[in-house]
């Protein structure tokens, strides 16, 4: 049965005790964060992990990060920070060892949220963050069951707690992309990887 993440997430936020909770939110790309934090912002104190090795090429890697600043700038908000990370791009070749055949979605996608959720997860416990989170859910090509499972194991797992989330929910993806063009933010026409040109994503 699938559950409504969403309405997890909403439930979680409900109960939270005070707007201070401090959230690592890992992001894919600056235009999927834009209705993510805009949606966080009243209940948490954000830091935007960019952890992102599976794109490729690198300088394709570096305007994406480049976007996530300059937004995240734009923003103007005391309660909205970014954290950078090395690129890191042979640990993606690793867990996409074996899997390069995979349909778009698959196995190899799996592991690519595991290896950044893995990451976001350590980092959000070794610096004291109350919840570690995720921009991935926003995507209509990204399965939010999926993420959520894997979330869910490396959250027990590491021992810190992650904010379920199903941002598509409630026209998030569209929001995302309203808020992408108010801000002219350059939108990537496949998701990272070079196994991924066969998805356009540019619509």
């Amino acid at each position: 049965m699938k559950i409504n993440y969403n309405e997890v997430m909403k439930e979680i936020i409900d109960n939270l005790d005070s707007n201070n909770h401090r959230l690592l939110l890992h992001s894919c790309c600056g235009p999927c964060s834009t209705a993510v934090i805009k949606r966080l912002m009243p209940y948490f104190d954000i830091t935007v992990l960019y952890y992102n090795p599976n794109i490729e090429p690198y300088e394709e890697y570096l305007k994406r990060k480049n976007e996530q600043i300059r937004f995240i700038k734009a923003l103007g908000s005391d309660k909205v920070h970014f954290l950078d990370c090395d690129y890191d791009n042979e640990d993606f070749l690793k867990v996409a060892k074996g899997l390069e055949t995979e349909k778009e979605g698959g196995l190899r996608c799996h592991e690519c949220y595991r290896l950044r959720l893995n990451k976001t997860a350590k980092v959000a416990k070794e610096n004291d963050f109350d919840y570690f989170c995720t921009t991935l859910t926003v995507s209509p090509y990204k399965n939010s069951q999926v993420l959520n499972e894997i979330a869910k194991e490396i959250s027990d797992k590491e021992n810190v707690k992650y904010l379920y989330s199903d941002f598509k929910k409630e026209e998030g993806y569209k929001i995302s992309i309203e808020e992408a063009k108010k801000y002219n933010l350059y939108r990537q026409n496949y998701c990272g990887c070079h196994y991924s040109h066969e998805i356009d994503l540019s619509e």
